[in-house]
């Protein structure tokens, strides 16, 4: 059993739970997620199974696409709904306004990031220091807001899909666009779409999640290319042997491969370096 689970997680269970009923309920060994979602947020989480684990990293820089509302006029010292109300102003925003406003995060930007959140400062996350009253400043944070569709806005309330790079805060988002058209705002809620190549569509409840929906490790990885090895390289690239032959020498510009053995199997993660292949990670 070794492979990833898409889970559509539901509002009130933290990531955390999520991995812990999964691993209680399937008695598996080693499991984990590739990205928090806030109790309060819903959507997929992509659970890693046993040695799934192990290729994780590989996700860290993974897009993702969200679904978001955003509350104008209501400001809270988290900047979503689970906050204290701050600050509540009138909203006398146009539609194009708004309209506008959203097109604008398209393309790269520098974010501050929310006071609570995950951030470590000294070793501790800043949403300790926040709920103590004590509110720090992390540097800008350079992000890429790559897609903005299907905006709507009514009754003060906005809504859109947007994908974005890793380490955007929809939050600040939300709270940068109430700042931007004078009136505060909030997240009020938080869908996330996609991440990677996987699709929240092909996603299933913790309470229907069976390990029949387990995704092999390798399909994770279907947009790199694909080599098959023989019987003597298998046992190079296996035992971290680092060799070339007439195919790796045309491949020298494709950095990273799915690599198979002479009989099928997937065996990891490959390099090319200079026309020579060595392994990345063994499943």
């Amino acid at each position: 059993m070794n492979g990833f689970l898409l889970v559509n997680k539901e509002k009130g269970h933290s990531s955390n739970s999520v991995v812990q009923k999964i691993k209680k309920n399937f008695s598996v060994n080693k499991v984990g997620h590739l990205g928090t979602l806030d109790p309060d947020a819903v959507g997929l989480l992509i659970i890693a199974i046993n040695r799934a684990t192990k290729f994780s990293s590989y996700f860290l820089n993974s897009d993702k696409s969200y679904f978001v509302e955003i509350q104008l006029g209501i400001i809270t010292d988290t900047d979503d709904a689970t906050g204290n109300i701050i600050k509540q102003c009138d909203v006398n925003c146009k539609q194009d306004e708004v309209r506008k406003e959203i097109e604008g995060f398209r393309g790269l930007s520098m974010q501050k990031p929310p006071f609570f959140s995950a951030l470590k400062h000294k070793g501790k996350p800043l949403y300790k220091y926040a709920r103590k009253g004590v509110f720090i400043n992390k540097d800008l944070r350079k992000i890429e807001i790559k897609k903005i569709k299907n905006i709507t806005y009514k009754d003060s309330i906005c809504a859109f899909e947007i994908s974005c790079s890793k380490g955007t805060y929809i939050r600040s988002i939300a709270r940068d666009l109430g700042e931007n058209l004078g009136c505060g705002g909030h997240m009020l809620s938080l869908k996330r779409i996609s991440q990677h190549n996987f699709n929240i569509k092909n996603a299933f409840t913790i309470n229907k999640i069976s390990m029949n929906q387990l995704i092999g490790i390798d399909h994770a990885f279907k947009n790199f290319n694909e080599i098959n090895l023989n019987e003597s390289d298998t046992k190079k690239f296996v035992n971290g042997v680092r060799f070339t032959n007439e195919e790796l020498r045309e491949l020298w510009k494709i950095n990273l491969n799915r690599i198979y053995s002479d009989r099928g199997a997937f065996l990891g993660i490959g390099e090319i370096k200079m026309g020579y292949l060595k392994h990345k990670q063994l499943v």
